[in-house]
């Protein structure tokens, strides 16, 4: 669900990977992290698809509104607030956004995300700092 934000497509994704593993089995390397290798396929499957998608439709954007999560729960206060939350989170760019949603929700440490992410933890560190100043901007534009 982190990744594709809709139910539907994050089974797909999830047969998906879990078809190419068993396909790629023999390139797993024992003693390493079963998780993190699972959660590289399904990244690089699903920037696959996005790439594929925006080829498809031509114009190589992708609306934060067609990709959004359905909640199915009553509308409390606390629903409404974190769907704008969420949707906050959403409108970042995709490396900030993955940075704040593999640390900030799925609680994984820097170095722990730098790993899924195949990137250095300095550029962890700084997709979250420059994903906590754009919500702060945000949150002071929806409150004036």
């Amino acid at each position: 669900m982190v990744l594709c934000k809709d139910r539907a497509a994050a089974d797909d994704l999830a047969q998906t990977t879990c078809e190419r593993a068993l396909n790629n089995a023999e390139k797993f390397q024992p003693g390493t992290a079963l998780d993190r290798w699972l959660f590289t396929l399904a990244r690089r499957i699903w920037l696959n698809d996005l790439r594929a998608a925006k080829v498809r439709q031509g114009n190589g954007v992708i609306s934060v509104e067609d990709h959004d999560l359905e909640d199915h729960k009553t509308n409390t206060e606390t629903n409404i607030f974190a769907s704008e939350v969420l949707n906050k989170v959403h409108s970042l760019p995709i490396g900030q956004r993955l940075a704040v949603l593999l640390v900030y929700v799925e609680g994984y440490s820097y170095r722990e995300a730098a790993a899924f992410l195949d990137i250095p933890i300095g550029t962890v560190m700084s997709r979250l700092s420059a994903a906590r100043g754009t919500l702060a901007g945000l949150a002071q534009e929806s409150e004036a």
